[in-house]
C-alpha cells in the first residue's frame, strides 16, 4: 500500500492532503507532518478518512530522517518553506525515501530563485536509486508542463514563451498576499529577468507592464514582467527558446502598499535590532499579514494562468496558448481553500501519483518538463484543473 509524508500544513499543505485523501486506491496511507501539529489536525479533521498527524522541525535533518524511519513512506511531498528543501533533501537520501516540492530552494540571507542548488543533488539522488521530482506546483509546475505539451505536440520547434499568471480574486483586504507573505514579497521585489536572445537580461522589479485581456470573461488586469524560477529550468531544457518571459497581475493597491513597506523598510530581508534582539523586517511584517490558508472563504473571483508558446510547425510560424481557469469559491466548497493555493497543491498531489504509478519514477534529480507531460495533463482535467488550448490566438504580447 502506497504511503505518503507530507511536510507542511499551510494553505497548499492542506489542499495536498485533500486531494490525496480523495484517492485512496493511489494514496493508500498518508501522514501530514509540521513544525505546528495543531496546523495538522485541523487538517486532518476536515478530511473524508483519517490520517497520521506528525510534529517534525524540517531544519532539522536527524528529526526528519528519524520520523522518516518510523514511517517509511515511499514519498515525501515537500510543501513546506523553500528554505527548508535542501534538509528534507538530505534527510531522503539518508532515509532512501522519493523526494518531491513545488518551490525551489531559497536561501534565508538572500533572494535567490536558482535550482543550482537542488541541480548539484542529481548525483547522489542517482546513486541512491532514489528521485527528487523539482517544482511541482503550478508556477512552477504545471506552466512547465503545459509549455512541454505544447512543445510536443504543436511545435518542431518552439521559440518564444510568454508565463501569464493572473489572479482575478478579491480577499477583500486592502493588502494580503495569496500564498506565504514572505515568499510572495520576496519574489515581487526581486529584480527581474528574462530569457533574450541566449542570455538572461537583468531590469529593475516590475518595470514592465501591458494590459490582458483573459479568456472567458474573467476580465482585463495589468501584467507586470518579473522574474520566476521556471524560466532557469526551461531556457536550459528547450534551448530553442530565443526568448523566455514571466508575467502576474498586481492591483494598484496591493502595489501601492508594497512600494510604502518597501520604502519604510518593512521588506527588507536583512536582520536589524529592536529592543536588543534580531529581528527581520519581512518576517514581522508576516506575522501582521492575514494567514493566506484564511482567505478561501472570503475570497471571490478567478484565476487565469497558461502560457503563450510560438515557434514553427512544418515550416509555418504559428502561436498557441494554452491556460486552465478556476474559481476561487468552487475551490473553496471541495477543499476549503482559495483557488492560489488549490492550483498550486493539484499538480503536487498529480506529480506524486505519477511518481507512486511509476509514470515519471527514475532515479535522478528532475524539473518536470523533462518527463513525459501526458499523463498529467489528462489528470489535470480529471482532478480539477481542466486546460484549454487556442490556437493562434487573437492578441499579442510586448
Amino acid at each position: 500500500m502506497n504511503k505518503v509524508m507530507i511536510i507542511g500544513a499551510g494553505g497548499v499543505g492542506a489542499v495536498v492532503a485533500h486531494k490525496c485523501a480523495q484517492l485512496p486506491e493511489v494514496f493508500g496511507e498518508i501522514v501530514l507532518a509540521s513544525r505546528t501539529l495543531a496546523k495538522c489536525e485541523a487538517i486532518a479533521a476536515q478530511l473524508p478518512r483519517s490520517i497520521k498527524t506528525a510534529c517534525v522541525d524540517a531544519d532539522n535533518v536527524p528529526e526528519l530522517v528519524a520520523l522518516l524511519r518510523a514511517e517509511q513512506p515511499l514519498l515525501v511531498i515537500n510543501v513546506a518553506l523553500p528554505y527548508q528543501d535542501l534538509t528534507i533533501m538530505d534527510a531522503c537520501l539518508e532515509a532512501g525515501v522519493h523526494y518531491m516540492d513545488t518551490a525551489n530552494y531559497e536561501p534565508l540571507d538572500t533572494a535567490k530563485f536558482e535550482y543550482h542548488w537542488q541541480w548539484a543533488y542529481r548525483e547522489k539522488f542517482e546513486q541512491a536509486g532514489l528521485m527528487a521530482l523539482l517544482g511541482c506546483g503550478f508556477d512552477p509546475g504545471a506552466t512547465n508542463i503545459f509549455t512541454a505539451y505544447l512543445a510536443k505536440h504543436y511545435f518542431d520547434e518552439i521559440h518564444t514563451l510568454d508565463i501569464i499568471d493572473v489572479n482575478g480574486g478579491d480577499h477583500g483586504y486592502p493588502f494580503a498576499t495569496n500564498f506565504n507573505p514572505e515568499i510572495n514579497i520576496r519574489e515581487v521585489t526581486a529584480e527581474c529577468r528574462h530569457w533574450e536572445d541566449g542570455a538572461f537580461v537583468t531590469t529593475p522589479a516590475m518595470s514592465l507592464k501591458q494590459s490582458f485581456t483573459c479568456p472567458e470573461g474573467v476580465g482585463s488586469y495589468n501584467i507586470y514582467r518579473m522574474y520566476h524560477e521556471e524560466l532557469e529550468s526551461l531556457t536550459a531544457n528547450f534551448p530553442t527558446l530565443r526568448r523566455a518571459q514571466f508575467w502576474m497581475s498586481f492591483g494598484d493597491s496591493y502595489l501601492k502598499h508594497l512600494e510604502v513597506l518597501g520604502n519604510v523598510g518593512m521588506t527588507g530581508i536583512a536582520p536589524v535590532e529592536f529592543n536588543g534582539q534580531q529581528i527581520v523586517p519581512i518576517q514581522f511584517l508576516r506575522a501582521l499579514l492575514p494567514d493566506p490558508a484564511s482567505l478561501g472563504p472570503r475570497t471571490v473571483g478567478k484565476t487565469c494562468i497558461g502560457c503563450v508558446v510560438s515557434g514553427v510547425k512544418d515550416g509555418q510560424q504559428k502561436t498557441v496558448y494554452l491556460y486552465n481557469i478556476k474559481d476561487h469559491q468552487e475551490c473553496y466548497a471541495e477543499v476549503q481553500s482559495q483557488a492560489i493555493s488549490y492550483t498550486t497543491g493539484v499538480p503536487a498531489m498529480i506529480g506524486a501519483k505519477m511518481v507512486l504509478q511509476g509514470h515519471w519514477l527514475k532515479p535522478g534529480v528532475w524539473n518536470v518538463e523533462q518527463l513525459d507531460p501526458d499523463p498529467f495533463m489528462a489528470d489535470l482535467n480529471a482532478y480539477g484543473l481542466p486546460w484549454t488550448v487556442v490556437e493562434n490566438p487573437d492578441f499579442t504580447l510586448v
